[in-house]
């Protein structure tokens, strides 16, 4: 079983596994990496709230952003954090395939 932080909910031992996101687009499947490898959390399913259920607490969201920045190669404007872009594993996934899409100097903002 994957590590599980201190202060994560009980529930949270199941997991994303890696049949749920064999058909994924690579940055659906990068993502899911990031919070089980890199940032150590274990996520019930893409649709749960990752912040009404403590999965997201402040520490944790500044480091979803940092990761976000570096292993995607995005920049994360001021502008651009509404807690609903990052809500869930389906709207990070979205907010980075967007991100990725537009050319640097647009991801830089105003």
């Amino acid at each position: 079983m994957a590590h599980t932080p201190w202060n994560a909910p009980r529930w949270l031992g199941s997991g994303i596994r890696n049949s749920d996101v064999s058909e994924a687009s690579p940055v659906d499947s990068r993502v899911v990496r990031l919070f089980e490898e890199t940032l150590r959390l274990e996520l019930p399913s893409a649709d749960t709230d990752l912040f009404e259920t403590g999965v997201l607490d402040s520490m944790a969201f500044v480091e979803l952003l940092h990761e976000l920045e570096q292993q995607f190669g995005i920049t994360v404007p001021i502008e651009d954090l509404e807690l609903d872009n990052f809500r869930t594993i389906k709207k990070i996934e979205e907010f980075v395939a967007n991100r990725e899409r537009l050319p640097e100097s647009a991801q830089r903002g105003p």
